[in-house]
């Protein structure tokens, strides 16, 4: 293998306590005590899929996820009956790019600092590249370059989102590895030739968490966490 490429949203970032650490702010600054903000952070990103379906099956043309986010954010916060109109846009645009300035898990930039020094690593994410920028900025996160959905104009699992990644980077699938916390984008990611790799984030939806604890098929790599990761595929000196 050649390259790595990373899920983030769960895989490489811990959104929903970033999330919810940022709606708290937001929801103590406007009166909104009695919204929860895990719960509304997961409200928030259970809208993320269809909106980006939209785009997958043309019903919208590709629209980069700070505008579906954006979009969401109004929808959710309306859900708990919260009259957007008399919220300040720009507190809304603030909380918006709250995607942003998530946290990365605590494995991950030792890990990632340690493929980088054999392997390309790069961010496969549905995020569009101000995001991706800015969270490597804040987090130190030493991508070689940004791919994901503005790069290649498709979400995953749409199979372009994959075949395109490869031909940006011009390598054959199989030596390119995609990293993922989800076993469905790995199944994706394979049935377009790549290589597989799977770390388990058993906190990405919090204590009740009960999808991705394990591998659902025989993955090429299935490591602990990106340190483990950088263990089972460095050379051993």
């Amino acid at each position: 293998m050649k390259a790595f490429c990373f899920d983030v949203f769960g895989t490489v970032v811990d959104w929903r306590s970033g999330i919810a650490r940022e709606a708290a702010g937001f929801f103590s600054r406007y009166g909104l005590a009695g919204i929860d903000p895990y719960e509304f952070a997961a409200a928030w990103r259970t809208l993320y899929q269809p909106a980006m379906e939209a785009c997958r099956s043309g019903k919208r043309p590709f629209t980069r996820l700070d505008i579906l986010h954006r979009e969401n954010l109004v929808v959710a916060l309306g859900n708990y009956g919260v009259d957007v109109a008399q919220l300040d846009t720009n507190a809304l645009d603030q909380l918006n790019t709250a995607w942003h300035r998530l946290d990365p898990w605590p494995d991950v930039v030792s890990g990632l600092t340690r493929l980088k020094q054999h392997y390309i690593i790069a961010p496969a994410s549905n995020g569009n590249i101000a995001l991706m920028v800015n969270m490597a900025k804040r987090a130190h996160v030493p991508w070689d370059a940004i791919l994901g959905a503005e790069v290649t104009q498709a979400y995953k699992p749409s199979p372009p989102a994959y075949t395109r990644m490869v031909e940006i980077l011009g390598l054959p699938s199989k030596d390119v590895c995609m990293v993922a916390a989800h076993n469905s984008d790995l199944h994706a990611a394979r049935e377009c030739g790549l290589s597989t790799a799977f770390v388990a984030r058993p906190k990405e939806h919090g204590p009740q968490q009960a999808s991705d604890l394990e591998p659902t098929e025989d993955w090429d790599i299935v490591a602990r966490d990106f340190d483990h990761l950088a263990d089972l595929v460095l050379p051993k000196n």
